[in-house]
């Protein structure tokens, strides 16, 4: 039996770890499917602050757990496979075992959609990125290419076009489904070439030398061509990891949503949301460990309230 559990240990759990923790709430994180979240995949992380110098994602996510565990934060390897929020206490159930707690917060993240090509995965980190703004500067005067066609992609286009030479905005139709404002400031920057009714088959790279170009099939004839590069953003969506989370309040794609704007409450009573699987609009690192803040000291203070601890 614990004061809370904590659904997932990227930047957001670890952050609310630290918190509740240092509370002397008797907590624990369940790691999760990918145990460190999407920071794991990164290789150099420049924009959190307090590492001018930089800092690899997996150390980062290193010391936060580090952190954590010296306020006395229980560590467990499983993941939370059907969750019954609404009981008092609430039970988590994972692969082998059964968790209980007073109160349960989620901070289980989200996922890029990824292309299901050749050497997608493996150069993630090495050339494929899945975030415009974590990476951009990595790629000054150099050529790169966002695939997508949604205002996602249309963004993340204009945001690479302030430090790459080129950028070619790769897209399986004949018309882009952003924004009408959002097509208009991409037709109007000569930065970026739209590549129509393409379709990226290959990611041409390893990690030694990095992302070279990508291998492009043409939906109209069929013809393949190879395009060289030095970055691939991929830009066609995220996924939050809140499918087994059936009794919260949710939008359509998924997102947790909370009670209150700006807090982390959700619809159940003694359940707090905290990171991606909240936040559809920045998800960064930074902003994830801030929600993870907010979620611990509203939990602390409704354990205090409702459980006078």
């Amino acid at each position: 039996m614990f004061d809370v559990i904590i659904l997932g240990s990227g930047p957001a759990g670890l952050t609310a770890g630290i918190y509740c923790a240092r509370a002397n709430l008797k907590t624990l994180i369940l790691e999760g499917l990918h145990p460190g979240g999407q920071l794991v995949t990164t290789t150099e992380v420049e924009n959190f602050p307090g590492f001018p110098d930089g800092i690899l994602g997996p150390l980062l996510i290193e010391r936060m757990k580090k952190q954590s565990k010296k306020f006395g934060c229980e560590f467990i390897l499983d993941h939370a496979v059907k969750a019954e929020l609404s009981k008092h206490p609430k039970v988590i159930n994972g692969q082998d075992k059964q968790y209980r707690a007073k109160a349960v917060i989620v901070a289980t993240g989200a996922r890029s959609k990824f292309l299901n090509v050749p050497n997608e995965t493996e150069l993630l980190g090495y050339g494929v990125s899945t975030c415009a703004v974590c990476d951009g500067a990595f790629f000054k005067d150099k050529t790169v290419a966002v695939i997508g066609g949604g205002d996602s992609a249309a963004e993340e286009s204009l945001f690479l076009t302030k430090f790459a030479r080129k950028v070619f905005l790769i897209h399986r139709r004949d018309k882009l489904r952003a924004s009408k404002i959002m097509q208009d400031r991409i037709f109007a920057n000569k930065k970026i070439e739209v590549l129509w009714d393409s379709v990226v088959v290959e990611i041409i790279g390893n990690k030694e030398t990095k992302v070279k170009g990508v291998k492009i099939r043409s939906s109209r004839d069929n013809t393949e061509t190879v395009l060289d590069l030095d970055g691939v953003f991929i830009a066609i969506g995220h996924v939050p990891n809140t499918d087994f989370l059936h009794e919260l309040e949710k939008d359509e794609k998924g997102y947790i949503i909370p009670k209150y704007p700006g807090r982390s409450f959700t619809s159940v009573e003694g359940v707090f949301v905290a990171g991606d699987c909240s936040d559809s609009i920045y998800r960064q690192a930074v902003t994830a460990s801030a929600y993870g803040c907010i979620a611990a000291i509203e939990c602390v203070r409704w354990l205090e309230e409702n459980y006078g601890i």
